[in-house]
Order: structure tokens, then sequence, then C-alpha cells
């Protein structure tokens, strides 16, 4: 499966807040347009960035997630707002995707050691799909979420 992540521009974030998931999924992940606003708003603070990427299967926007990071850190690397649009759900993307951007964030961020996310408790299809990538449960809990890590081995 062979997606790409493109930076949410002007010219396709319309597109990208049209992005859907499925009803019982609502709950689970903010809407496009609300990771958006963290970009300008900076919710968590005026040292994080964030940087929304769409994700595409050729031309086909099937996606978004976004990256927000203090890159003075080992250790704030955070994947948020990763969702597959409800029509491209079940082909893969998901987990293309989550390559995708872990690749993207080990080879712009040499510093960074550990990754991180955060994932709804009863969200058990992105519990897997994380758990499987070798994320782990950190214990930890954010805004009711549960706080996985992956371990970047720079060896």
């Amino acid at each position: 499966m062979n997606v790409s992540l493109r930076s949410v521009t002007r010219d396709n974030w319309l597109e990208a807040i049209r992005l859907r998931v499925s009803e019982d999924q609502r709950d689970f992940v903010p809407a496009v347009a609300v990771s958006l606003a963290k970009v300008h708003v900076k919710p968590d603070g005026d040292d994080v960035d964030y940087l929304p990427f769409a994700i595409y299967a050729g031309k086909t926007m099937v996606g978004f997630v976004m990256h927000a990071y203090v890159e003075s850190t080992t250790t704030m690397y955070w994947i948020n707002g990763f969702l597959i649009d409800e029509s491209q759900q079940q082909k893969g993307y998901g987990k293309a995707a989550l390559a995708e951007m872990v690749s993207y964030i080990k080879n712009r961020f040499a510093q960074c050691k550990e990754i991180r996310l955060t994932v709804h408790p009863h969200n058990h299809a992105a519990q897997k799909l994380y758990q499987g990538f070798g994320f782990t449960d950190t214990g930890d809990a954010m805004d009711s979420e549960l706080v996985y890590k992956l371990t970047i081995d720079r060896d």
C-alpha cells in the first residue's frame, strides 16, 4: 500500500475539512477543522509546533494526520488528529499512513527517541493498529485518552 503525506495548504484545506469518520467513530478523533485550528491557536503552548498533513493515495485524499512537536526535546513528538475518511477505511491506508508518519518523524528529527499519541479507550481498532506497529500503552492518560509511545532505536 502506497500513500503520501502532503502538507495541508490553502489549495487543499477545504477538501481536508470534508473528511469524515463514521458516526460511531466521531467521539474518537477531532474533526479536521479542530486540528487545523490548533496550528494557529497553539493550545499546548507557544513552544509546540504543528504540522498538518493530508494523506493521499495517488491523487485521492483519503485521510488526515497532524504532527505536534517540541524540537528541543527527545520525547515530545506526537501524532494526533489521525483519521481515514469513512469511505476509504478497511483498505490499508491507516497502517500505511502511520508508517509514513513515523518514518517522517524519525528522518526529520534525529534527536527524537520517542513518538507518542493518544487513543480513545473504546477505539479498539486503533489500539490494535498502534500495538501492531510497536506502540505500547504508557499507563498514563491525557484528556481521558490512553497515551501510547513508540521507542525509537537509533543504534
